[in-house]
C-alpha cells in the first residue's frame, strides 16, 4: 500500500473527474439514491491514495443498507482504475448481518452504521487475532420520511419525534404537531414504519432519542426497533421507503441517500429548523463526533455527545462503517481490501460518494487517521 499526499489541487480534481466519470452510470434514480447536484471542491489539504492497478481477485462483503449507493459508485470508480478486481457488496444483509456474516468469515469486510459492540468485538478476536477494526467510510443523516396526503413540508422537535415514534401521539392533528409547525395539519392516523431487521440505521436514531429525549423515549439505543403495538416493521430501508411511499399517514426513518423522492421533515434544533444537506452533517461531525475506540489498535470507531449539536447542526448523524480483521488469515485478501477501502476513505473516494450518493464527505483527520489504520493491517 503506498499511501500520498499531493500539493496541486488540480491534480485531484484531475483524478476525481475520473473517478466521477467511471461511476456515473451508477446514480440513476432507479437506485432509489439522492444525488447531490454539485461538486464538491477539494482543499489542499486532501487525502490521496495511489490504488494499485495491477491487483487481481474478489472482494467479498456486505450489510449496511445505508452504504450501498456510496458502495455501488466506489466499485465503479475504483474499476475504472482497477479492471482487475471483482467488488461483491451484498446490501440485503443489512449492518446486523453484514456483522454476523463477517464474524462467521465469510465476508472481507462488513459494512455497518454501527461500530462493532464490546461482545462482537471479543468476538472477533477469533477470527482477527488482536480484534475487528471499525473504519468510517460513509457520513450521512437519518431522515425522518412521511406521507402525508397535502403536505409536502414538516417540522418536528425531537419530543414530538420521540412521542410519534413511542406511540404516544397517533394522529397528525395533534397539538405538538400543530406548534411545531405553527399551522394544524389534516386530521389522520399516523402509522410508523420502522426496521424489522437489526439495523445500525436504527442504532443511530435511537442513540439520538435516547440521549436526548429521555422523558419521551424510554428505552436504550440499539440496533432492534423497541417499540411494540401498532408499529409496521420491514426489512431494509427500503423496505421503510416503500412502505412509506405506498401509505398514507405514514412516517419513518432511513439513511438519507435511501429515500428517492419523499420530503423529510425538517427536525428542530434549539429553536431553528434544520434541514438535512451534507453542510449540516459535517458541521455535526466537527462540533460533536467523539473517538470511541474498542481497544484494537487502529480502531477509529466513533459517538456523538449530542450536547455539543447547535442551530447549524443536523441532529441525526449516521456514520457507517467498514468493519475488517488487524490481521487477514490470507494476506493477498488483506491487500485487496485495504486498497478498495483506501481508495473509499481518500479525498476523491468520499468525493464519489457525495456526487452519487448524496452524502457527506468525512473530514480529512478521520480519513488520514483511516489511512493509517489500513496502512497497518496484515
Amino acid at each position: 500500500m503506498k499511501i500520498s499526499r499531493i500539493a496541486q489541487v488540480g491534480a485531484v480534481v484531475a483524478v476525481a473527474a475520473l473517478a466521477l466519470a467511471g461511476c456515473s452510470s451508477n446514480s440513476d434514480a432507479g437506485s432509489g439514491g439522492t444525488a447531490s447536484s454539485s461538486t464538491p471542491t477539494p482543499t489542499d489539504t486532501a487525502v490521496t491514495f495511489a490504488v494499485d492497478p495491477s491487483l487481481k481477485g474478489t472482494i467479498t462483503a456486505g450489510g449496511s443498507s445505508a452504504q450501498a449507493n456510496a458502495q455501488a459508485a466506489w466499485t465503479a470508480a475504483y474499476n475504472a482504475q482497477v479492471a482487475g478486481v471483482t467488488i461483491n457488496y451484498d446490501k440485503s444483509q443489512g449492518s446486523g448481518g453484514g456483522v454476523t456474516n463477517f464474524l462467521s468469515g465469510a465476508y472481507d469486510f462488513a459494512g455497518s452504521d454501527a461500530p462493532l459492540n464490546a461482545d462482537q468485538t471479543t468476538q472477533s478476536a477469533a477470527l482477527c487475532t488482536e480484534g475487528g477494526l471499525n473504519i468510517p467510510v460513509y457520513l450521512d443523516g437519518v431522515a425522518i420520511i412521511f406521507n402525508i396526503p397535502g403536505v409536502t413540508s414538516l417540522k418536528l422537535s425531537g419530543a414530538t419525534i420521540a412521542k410519534i415514534f413511542n406511540l404516544q401521539i397517533t394522529d397528525w392533528s395533534d397539538p405538538a404537531i400543530t406548534e411545531d409547525n405553527g399551522t394544524a395539519l389534516p386530521a389522520g392516523a399516523i402509522t410508523t414504519v420502522a426496521r424489522s431487521d437489526g439495523s445500525g440505521t436504527t442504532q443511530n436514531f435511537t442513540n439520538y432519542l435516547a440521549a436526548t429525549q429521555a422523558a419521551d423515549w424510554p428505552y436504550p439505543a440499539g440496533k432492534d426497533w423497541p417499540v411494540q403495538g401498532n408499529v409496521s416493521k420491514q426489512k431494509g430501508g427500503s423496505g421503510v421507503v416503500q412502505t412509506v411511499q405506498a401509505g398514507a399517514g405514514t412516517i419513518g426513518y432511513a439513511d438519507h441517500s435511501a429515500i428517492g423522492t419523499l420530503p423529510s421533515a425538517e427536525i428542530i434544533q434549539d429553536g431553528t429548523a434544520i434541514a438535512f444537506s451534507p453542510e449540516a452533517v459535517s458541521a455535526t461531525f466537527e462540533a460533536a463526533a467523539v473517538p470511541a475506540p474498542n481497544g484494537v489498535t487502529g480502531d477509529l470507531s466513533q459517538s456523538f455527545d449530542y450536547s455539543k449539536l447547535t442551530a447549524d447542526t443536523y441532529p441525526i448523524p449516521l456514520v457507517s462503517y467498514a468493519i475488517l480483521c488487524s490481521t487477514f488469515k490470507d494476506s493477498a485478501q488483506a491487500k485487496l481490501a485495504t486498497n478498495y477501502l483506501g481508495f473509499v476513505t481518500s479525498t476523491v473516494g468520499q468525493e464519489v460518494a457525495v456526487k452519487n450518493a448524496g452524502s457527506a464527505a468525512l473530514p480529512s483527520s478521520i480519513l488520514e487517521q483511516a489511512q493509517e489504520t489500513l496502512a497497518s493491517i496484515k
